[in-house]
């Protein structure tokens, strides 16, 4: 179900499950996070809910009291079928790195915040932007097809992305993913843009997510 019009990257509380026919498949990128055959392949045909919570709390650790200002806090947890342990995302978008150990991935850090269109096309194509110069990313995959407009902007300063940058300490890849709305097939829908990074190879991929109204 396309996401409606109240949902916008500042307020993504609810459910949303992967739609696996509009995804791209992430076998690929879990390959070359060295995710085993046999978790690929039940990762890659299972399905996935996130139940998301949005708001505003003190940054958890590392931060200290000094920083302890209001941020914009996502709690998700990732519910799977067919017996499949899920996992959860809890990002602070302060931009601070974070350890994180799961099943799946191992031992990560990973930092996260708020951007906007100018600064993600800066970043993925500039000379000197982070995500190209790092090696993060060969091209501006996770800057296209994303809907701009002024009903987009839900970001604290008219941002309409989440930037979410994440670095294995165990299997030396990298992760970016951006968050957003696209037009996919004529309906609005919640959607990551991800780049999976080793080396000089990467895999890039879109995540689309239906929305599940509150009543069902």
């Amino acid at each position: 179900m396309a996401a409606p019009a109240t949902k916008t990257i500042g307020d993504l509380n609810g459910r949303w499950v992967l739609n696996k026919n509009l995804s791209d498949s992430v076998e690929p990128a879990l390959a070359l996070q060295g995710v085993g055959w046999l978790t690929r392949k039940t990762i890659n045909t299972t399905s996935v809910t996130l139940h998301v919570k949005q708001y505003k709390g003190a940054p958890s650790p590392p931060a200290t009291a000094a920083d302890n200002a209001l941020v914009t806090r996502i709690d998700i947890e990732q519910v799977a079928a067919a017996g499949i342990k899920g996992t959860t995302e809890n990002r602070c978008l302060d931009f601070v790195y974070r350890e994180h150990s799961d099943w799946i991935f191992g031992k990560v850090r990973g930092r996260s915040r708020w951007i906007n269109a100018e600064d993600l096309k800066a970043l993925v194509t500039a000379p000197d932007g982070e995500a190209i110069k790092s090696g993060w990313v060969k091209d501006d995959f996770v800057a296209r097809d994303w809907l701009e407009g002024d009903a987009e902007k839900g970001g604290p300063d008219g941002e309409t992305h989440i930037l979410n940058h994440v670095e294995s300490l165990d299997n030396g890849w990298t992760a970016l993913q951006v968050w957003g709305f696209q037009d996919i097939g004529g309906e609005r829908r919640y959607t990551r843009n991800i780049v999976v990074a080793k080396g000089d190879k990467f895999v890039e991929f879109k995540m689309i997510y239906d929305w599940v109204p509150e009543d069902q």
